[in-house]
């Protein structure tokens, strides 16, 4: 095998993973400077689409794949591929209005403990050859 290792799941130690929030079609509160900096790292975890409302009344829906802290909200920006679009907009903290999660959150449930959990489900109930395979992403 070139390079691959099989790897058999009952031998694998599960940690515990980290709690992720229900996020989708959530609307957080964008007070505080506080609360704008914890949205956006919120939205930076999150697999699915976003919605940013502008302040100049704009709204951009697409997926939030980095966000840059600075020592301001004008300073901070958070970067952007809107839906159905090949661009990459970055946008200040400073100019969003508003932030909703508004697609599916694609990682939900598909942690590795979930995964080893499926496996040995399978297991128990007499399998064999068991292959367990990622679910499309839509």
């Amino acid at each position: 095998m070139s390079g691959s290792v099989a790897v058999n799941p009952d031998d694998q130690e599960v940690a515990a993973g980290r709690e992720r929030e229900q996020l989708e079609g959530s609307i957080p509160s964008l007070a505080t400077e506080e609360e704008i900096r914890a949205a956006f790292e919120q939205a930076f975890d999150y697999r699915g689409d976003v919605t940013l409302t502008l302040k100049d009344g704009r709204s951009i829906n697409g997926y939030v794949f980095d966000r840059r802290s600075g020592s301001t909200l004008a300073d901070s920006a958070v970067r952007v591929i809107p839906a159905n679009e090949r661009t990459k907009l970055t946008i200040p903290y400073s100019d969003i209005a508003a932030l909703a999660f508004t697609g599916r959150d694609t990682a939900a449930g598909k942690t590795f403990e979930a995964w080893v959990k499926k496996y040995k489900e399978k297991k128990a109930a007499g399998e064999k050859n068991i292959a367990i395979h990622p679910e499309a992403l839509d």
